[in-house]
């Protein structure tokens, strides 16, 4: 088990934090030692509640002053906070009459039935009281119970606090403080109820976690398995059917409402009026979007962005980024981002061990070769037999590589083979020919075709890029550049440094980490984008343009070319490993948190995504 650093809890706990901890001690070290936090539809609703809540502050007057009085109060969002037991509370109410006060919290939820059809607060709700209560205790008020409101039944339980359920609180404050002195992340649940309610169920990936460990025990796989061991074994073979645990359920959406925005024309400007952003061309309002419904902005070429515009999407986490006209990724703008640094250390610690390098680029390689003979074989008019050997052989070179230098041979000899045969996937027919003629200001012009005139088609020979020389290798650079656009802000999302990665060495300006993972994904996603669009004829002969020896799309073809790529990432795909079925922009994330596991110590290989 690869070890955490070390971190010790702030001196006050929240008792919302000993709240999750009871319900799930993995929820707890994600949320309050690591800083991560999502939203679903439970912790919206909760938010949104305490919100009107908190609006109103008040004061709880002193012990004495309540005693002598005998009045009855009401108090609301009062924080307070206990030196002898390290905790600190906001309390939703507290109710006080000449039997003591007592603390009320308002849930979402139900309460649950016992077992005699009675109704009892959950147990993570009893702790999260029962800590209230310490806390007015400690402060000299007398408090015998507390109690729950569950807005879903309107039902008030009361919670009776005892010695037994004092010293329950007791051992969860001890056992939190345990947990980030440790700096271990406890492990998933199995098979739990409480999971699909989780907000940080993608994050957390337990059932994933659970059969990709439960799967990597076996002794059959050690291709990756001594994570520092630089020797290759050879007994890399999945077991049965029957040693794997129960079907993984799919805990995460299959997709993501949100959408990115693309905007390629040029001169557009880009404001924003309360939750909008305002798109205009000059003083002509062109098109209005929610803030809301976009995931991220992408900007292709000189496309102006005001300020107030930048803020709030930062202040939304949706990431900007930034191209240049003829899809040159330049970077991106966010938020702050994960604020734990624990998984970038581990990220830095482990691209400085050779071994573990070379096993993650093997896999990684390997699952690269075995995607572009998949494609091969779906698309080809006639698959080669002999190339599509040659690449199986390949791939298993790849996963028995003893070097770095020899792997990247391996890859560039797997791509060539891949290339060659790339143009028998292209059966769009002849979609036409264009006469390229020079540029127009900013944008080039391209013009009708004539025999004694320069013209374009889909006829591939080669890959070539910077510039690329053909409209085929023009798509698949942007294709490229907009998937390491993609996996750089999952990455980010993640907690990575996405700059500094295990294949590929680090370099200026290079976002390496993501092109790691973005090698798998290659042919699935960039360069079906391109077959598709080209197939069926989408992107034509008269969306590019050429000036000199370069080709690139215009503003047009750009268009087409990305809702070719959207459509792409938006397809279901069914995981080999866990069973369901999720979009390609949502295995992406996948892919990059068993990545994390992977750094964190609960997995011993990366599961790469291969498809059938």
């Amino acid at each position: 088990m690869i070890s955490s650093p070390n971190q010790s809890l702030p001196d006050l706990l929240p008792a919302r934090m000993l709240n999750e901890l009871t319900y799930c001690p993995r929820l707890f070290f994600y949320e309050h030692v690591e800083g991560l936090f999502a939203h679903n539809q439970e912790t919206v609703e909760g938010t949104l509640r305490h919100s009107t809540l908190d609006e109103r502050e008040d004061s709880l007057p002193p012990p004495e002053e309540l005693a002598e009085s005998g009045r009855t109060v009401r108090s609301r969002s009062v924080t307070l906070s206990s030196e002898m037991h390290g905790v600190i509370a906001k309390m939703d109410l507290i109710e006080v009459d000449q039997e003591g006060v007592t603390p009320v919290d308002y849930k979402r939820g139900r309460p649950r039935e016992g077992t005699d059809r009675t109704i009892e607060a959950w147990d993570p709700d009893r702790v999260q009281m029962a800590v209230q209560s310490m806390i007015l205790r400690e402060q000299g008020y007398r408090c015998d119970e507390a109690i729950v409101y569950y807005v879903a039944t309107k039902q008030r339980v009361r919670i009776r606090i005892d010695s037994q359920l004092v010293e329950q609180a007791l051992n969860a404050i001890r056992q939190a403080r345990q947990i980030a002195a440790d700096g271990q992340v406890p492990p998933p649940l199995v098979d739990s109820p409480k999971c699909p309610r989780c907000s940080l169920v993608g994050i957390c990936l337990p059932d994933e976690t659970n059969l990709c460990s439960a799967t990597q025990d076996r002794p059959a796989l050690r291709v990756q398995k001594t994570l520092f061991d630089v020797e290759p074994k050879r007994e890399a073979t999945l077991g049965g059917e029957a040693d794997r645990p129960s079907e993984v359920r799919r805990l995460v959406p299959a997709r993501d409402d949100l959408r990115p925005l693309y905007l390629n024309t040029q001169g557009l400007y880009v404001g924003k009026s309360g939750e909008v952003l305002k798109v205009k061309d000059k003083d002509r309002l062109v098109q209005e979007v929610r803030l809301n419904e976009i995931c991220q902005l992408n900007l292709l070429g000189n496309i102006q962005l005001t300020t107030q515009a930048i803020q709030a999407l930062c202040e939304a986490e949706i990431p900007i980024a930034y191209f240049s006209m003829g899809g040159w990724f330049y970077g991106i703008t966010q938020a702050l981002g994960v604020k734990n640094i624990f998984l970038r250390r581990e990220q830095f610690r482990f691209a400085e061990v050779p071994g573990f390098c070379l096993r993650l680029a093997r896999a990684l390689v390997a699952g690269k070769i075995a995607n572009q003979r998949t494609l091969l074989q779906r698309n080809h008019v006639e698959p080669p037999t002999h190339a599509l050997a040659l690449m199986k052989c390949l791939q298993q070179d790849a996963e028995h590589a003893v070097a770095m230098e020899s792997l990247l041979g391996i890859e560039g000899n797997a791509a060539r083979i891949y290339f060659e045969h790339f143009a028998g996937m292209l059966k769009g027919g002849d979609p036409g020919t264009c006469e390229v003629s020079a540029s127009e200001g900013d944008e080039p012009v391209a013009t009708s075709s004539s025999p004694a005139n320069g013209t374009m088609s889909f006829d591939f020979t080669n890959r070539n890029r910077r510039p690329p020389r053909d409209p085929v290798n023009a798509l698949l650079s942007l294709a490229y550049s907009v998937l390491a656009k993609d996996l750089m802000i999952v990455t980010q999302a993640v907690g990575f440094d996405p700059y500094l990665g295990f294949y590929h060495q680090p370099r200026f300006g290079r976002a390496s980490l993501a092109l790691d993972l973005m090698e798998p994904f290659r042919p699935l996603i960039a360069d079906s984008a391109v077959l598709s669009a080209i197939n069926t004829r989408m992107v034509t002969a008269s969306d590019f343009v050429r000036t000199g020896n370069a080709v690139a799309l215009t503003a047009g073809g750009r268009k087409k070319f990305f809702r070719a790529y959207e459509q792409r990432m938006d397809t279901l795909v069914t995981h080999p490993m866990f069973g369901y079925r999720v979009n390609y922009r949502r295995m992406l994330d996948i892919q990059a948190r068993l990545l994390a596991r992977l750094l964190t110590g609960e997995l011993t290989v990366y599961p790469v995504f291969t498809t059938r």
